[in-house]
């Protein structure tokens, strides 16, 4: 290995400029997120530091974390000098911290508008980029008993299963649910089937005394309430 091949390696930097031990030195808030990745990716191509390539996978993202999250491994190995590894590693980070605010959320366990119900699940669906339908449940207290993934891909596209949302139901004795799924197209207008499907849930519940309390739409930066818009 030559030795500008070698350069390029964190370990072969100077000291004041390795992420690692800046993380180490002076805490985590010191490091940029290119330094953060690079630390995940350990080292740069013939042209890039480890830094340099980061900052170049992150300027290709709008230097949105939340946009990198969304690419695929196959197109963060279009990047030279990402293999499949690092690749993996990326997206592996990113959704560790996606499902960090959203456990984070969870701590706000009391519905008590729509906007509550926002902000736990946007963490968790807001900026996927596909389809994914989740119920919450809720006690007498509108106090969270559980949430669960029902169907991933698309209400179109996928069936839901209202067995499994009314079985679910009353195994935790809910009275109270709320539907939510995610719009990665960023668009806050309901479409036919999620309708549809609104009334179909709600008529099959009221006959178990479980409520149908709202339907969220949940996109990126915004929501939809059914509930606050007189669709329920």
């Amino acid at each position: 290995m030559s030795e500008k091949q070698v350069s390029f390696s964190i370990k072969n930097w100077s000291e004041d400029d390795r992420p690692r031990e800046k993380l180490v030195n002076k805490g985590r808030l010191a490091l940029s997120d290119a330094e953060l990745i690079a630390i995940l990716i350990g080292s740069g191509n013939r042209e890039d530091s480890a830094v340099g390539l980061s900052k170049r996978i992150l300027a290709a993202s709008s230097n949105n974390l939340s946009e990198l999250g969304k690419r695929s491994i196959n197109d963060l190995m279009k990047f030279k000098g990402i293999g499949e590894a690092k690749a993996v590693s990326i997206a592996a980070a990113l959704e560790l911290g996606r499902r960090r605010n959203g456990g984070d959320s969870l701590s706000r366990k009391r519905i008590t508008s729509s906007s509550t119900v926002f902000e736990i699940l946007q963490p968790i669906i807001g900026d996927l980029p596909h389809e994914e339908f989740w119920v919450v449940y809720l006690n007498n207290s509108n106090k969270i008993l559980e949430k669960q993934q029902l169907s991933k891909g698309g209400i179109t596209g996928t069936l839901v299963d209202v067995r499994l949302v009314l079985k679910t139901a009353l195994e935790l004795n809910a009275v109270g649910i709320i539907l939510a799924h995610n719009h990665p197209s960023g668009t806050l207008k309901p479409s036919k089937s999620d309708i549809q499907l609104t009334q179909k849930l709600k008529v099959a519940s009221s006959s178990l005394d479980v409520k149908v309390l709202d339907h969220i739409i949940v996109t990126e930066k915004a929501y939809f309430s059914f509930a606050d818009d007189g669709l329920i």
